[in-house]
């Protein structure tokens, strides 16, 4: 059997899968974010380690002989090789420290090699800020995204290794080749001894020992690479959403390497290429109307209160809270309320924050070349029904929801089980509204976001 670690940003998932790819137990274990400064979004190395003993534990390792890992991509570690300890906080994808070094970028540059945009989303400024802030004058290092410190941990130092999924979200590898770039490597000031060396997704690495247990490691991929894996898209022109903390729409291109569309990112799939959207803020933006506004207790009950009104009552929500993705790239727009009036109530604002998870990932299809025909949906926020036929509304094509919502997990487990089955598919929600509906919301979405990008 495989364990299955789905390393999240804000917990970790164990799932233990048989040969069949049937979940046969699972595990979380939450993972704390820290916020020192605006902007800044950090992780503790050791934390994120712990966070997955707790979930492999509360999984159970009997029978397992076997470990995947897929992850939160761009999340940048750093740390001693001698000592195995973290020399920093991890910089969180999320965090926008970097903006004003981004800004300094050759856009064409970046792009054309990476097929990425200048943003403090991706690894290689992030890097380049831990290296000067913590690293002047040590030697030893060693960079990674949070498949490599997992892999380290795992193999007590032996395995210093990235799969190229991850490798190509982190500003530093050449699309065309998969392999590190030289100029963006002396562009960044980032020696090459301080780099994992790359590799298939699905290639067998080293035995690593997990909780006392002897176990091969093989099937590393990124979460959103693992879940298009997952969901069957294995020819140009399938795509999924998947719906976490951010939304992410992947389609999947064949062996076409060539630079994206404007507003869109290209990046390894685990067996060929795929068109990037990346929303920043979705589960995030229900979290902070929960932690941050104190408006319900449970992220589940946002559905309940956003049906218990007729409309989100004028109410628009931009939750650009680290700035806008996909299409827009914005790192300096702000999260924006708009419409309130004195009869606004929590259930408008509820119903308005789930719409604006619907509208951002309309925006990524909208700039596709060919949208995909039917959307192939997973993730934790695929169990809200009204978020789920209002993204069927929006984009009118079929959206299907995953009977699993760990399909990250499954993709990972199903490199490493060297098949490539989809999951099964749970519920299909059909396009309703009429098109003047949907032109409406639509409109009052984009006064919204260029409000919020002014």
């Amino acid at each position: 059997m495989i364990l299955a670690i789905d390393q999240g940003t804000t917990g970790t998932t164990c799932l233990v899968v048989d040969e069949g790819l049937n979940v046969v137990r699972r595990g979380y274990a939450e993972l704390p974010q820290h916020f020192p400064r605006p902007g800044w979004v950090e992780h503790d190395p050791e934390e994120i380690w712990q966070s997955v003993l707790e979930a492999a534990g509360a999984a159970g390792l009997d029978g397992v002989d076997t470990v995947a890992i897929t992850n939160q991509r761009e999340t940048t570690v750093l740390w001693d090789r001698r000592t195995g300890a973290p020399v920093a906080p991890a910089i969180v994808w999320q965090d926008r420290r970097t903006a004003g070094r981004c800004r300094e970028l050759d856009v064409a540059l970046v792009r054309g090699r990476t097929g990425l945009v200048p943003d403090p989303y991706f690894s290689a400024t992030k890097l380049e800020w831990l290296l000067r802030e913590h690293g002047h004058g040590r030697d030893g290092l060693a960079f990674g995204t949070v498949d490599s410190w997992l892999l380290w941990k795992l193999t007590g130092g032996a395995v210093h290794a990235t799969d190229v999924t991850n490798a190509s979200r982190t500003m530093l590898v050449a699309l065309a080749t998969l392999d590190w770039d030289e100029d963006l490597l002396a562009l960044f000031g980032i020696d090459t001894s301080v780099l994992p060396r790359i590799v298939p997704s699905d290639e067998p690495l080293d035995d690593g020992e997990l909780l006392g247990r002897r176990v091969a490691l093989r099937g590393v991929a990124g979460d959103q690479q693992a879940a298009l894996y997952g969901q069957g898209c294995h020819v140009a022109g399938d795509g999924k959403a998947t719906y976490g903390t951010g939304s992410f729409v992947l389609v999947h291109t064949g062996d076409d390497a060539s630079p994206p569309p404007h507003g869109l990112l290209k990046t390894a799939a685990a067996d060929g290429y795929a068109l990037e959207g990346a929303v920043l803020a979705s589960g995030a933006a229900v979290q902070w109307l929960r932690d941050g506004l104190g408006l319900f207790d449970d992220a589940a009950e946002s559905e309940a209160l956003a049906r218990s009104v007729d409309s989100a009552g004028g109410v628009v929500f931009v939750p650009a809270l680290t700035g806008l993705g996909s299409p827009w790239w914005d790192p300096d727009a702000r999260g924006l309320v708009a419409g309130i009036t004195r009869g606004t109530t929590r259930a408008h604002l509820a119903r308005a924050a789930l719409e604006a998870i619907a509208h951002q990932v309309a925006d990524v299809v909208e700039a596709l070349p060919e949208p995909p025909a039917v959307l192939r949906a997973d993730g934790g926020a695929t169990a809200n029904s009204f978020l789920m036929q209002l993204q069927a509304d929006l984009l009118g094509v079929p959206v299907e929801v995953s009977a699993e919502r760990e399909t990250t997990a499954l993709g990972a487990a199903a490199l490493a089980a060297g098949r490539g089955a989809r999951v099964a598919v749970g519920a299909v929600y059909e396009p309703r509204l009429g098109r003047d509906e949907v032109g409406s919301l639509r409109s009052a979405w984009f006064a919204a976001l260029n409000r919020a990008r002014t």
